[in-house]
């Protein structure tokens, strides 16, 4: 690793006031992007802003029917979480099965949306069920928010200090991971709000990270059914291919992933 300075960070404004004055400076969550990054010498941020010991950033709430969570909570705080499973249980199940267990216990979710892998788990959870992620500048819609593989709407200075999940009368997570490094070749999310609104969120296929596959809302909207969505996938020409599989296989993955989500729903 190159040379870096590390600052622990007190508050939301210590750690915007340390980025604004640092040369390079990188916002430090669980780490386990970003520092592995840095072993490789891919990176040589001039100094590490930690943002985990921020009490603002941390812990889960009950907000109306959903549900907020703050940006340095990790993966296994949040599939813990008994309010988590009670109102959101497609989340806490997308959370219990990121990576493994030190990954769980380390990586929070506000490095992995700022990351914005475009096989990461949570970015189908936030425009699956329209979350909203706070800054400390703003409020942004998730598909707002999301802008392209590894690329997010945030400033360099600005730090997401939680996500705000609204509640949905079912939700559910299916997806095929990479038996190496556990990320999605396929993760789809589906939610039905509590007002009968239906989405479906990818991620791990496509090209640009996350998207929504409106087909098959449509196909849902009129029949919640694991049948409503068998005949549907995306075009491939707008997926991934890699040597983990073709953009074909992987428009097959979702189209079976959507099937298993819809009926972890019920």
């Amino acid at each position: 690793m190159y040379e870096t300075t590390y600052h622990k960070a007190g508050s939301v404004s210590e750690a915007a006031s340390l980025m604004t004055s640092a040369d390079d400076g990188k916002f430090l969550g669980g780490g386990q992007t970003l520092l592995p990054t840095m072993k490789q010498r891919l990176a040589a941020p001039s100094d590490l802003v930690d943002v985990t010991g921020i009490a603002d950033m941390k812990g889960i709430r009950a907000e109306g029917d959903g549900v907020t969570i703050g940006a340095a909570t990790t993966h296994a705080e949040v599939a813990a979480s008994d309010m988590v499973r009670q109102k959101l249980p497609g989340l806490a199940s997308l959370a219990g099965g990121i990576g493994d267990p030190a990954v769980r216990h380390m990586g929070t979710i506000g490095g992995s949306i700022a990351n914005n892998d475009p096989a990461a788990d949570y970015p189908a959870a936030l425009v699956g069920l329209g979350a909203t992620v706070v800054t400390s500048k703003r409020e942004l819609a998730a598909e707002d928010f999301f802008t392209g593989m590894f690329e997010t709407a945030l400033d360099e200075d600005e730090i997401i200090v939680a996500v705000k999940f609204p509640g949905a009368a079912a939700c559910a997570y299916a997806k095929y991971p990479n038996p190496a490094s556990r990320y999605a070749m396929a993760g789809v999310f589906v939610a039905r709000g509590n007002d009968g609104s239906v989405k479906v969120a990818v991620t791990g296929a496509g090209q640009d990270g996350v998207f929504r596959m409106t087909a098959m809302e449509s196909a849902l909207s009129g029949n919640w059914s694991p049948d409503a969505v068998a005949g549907l996938a995306p075009d491939a020409d707008d997926l991934l291919a890699d040597i983990h599989g073709s953009a074909a296989y992987r428009a097959n993955l979702v189209t079976v992933m959507a099937k298993r989500a819809v009926a972890a729903a019920g």
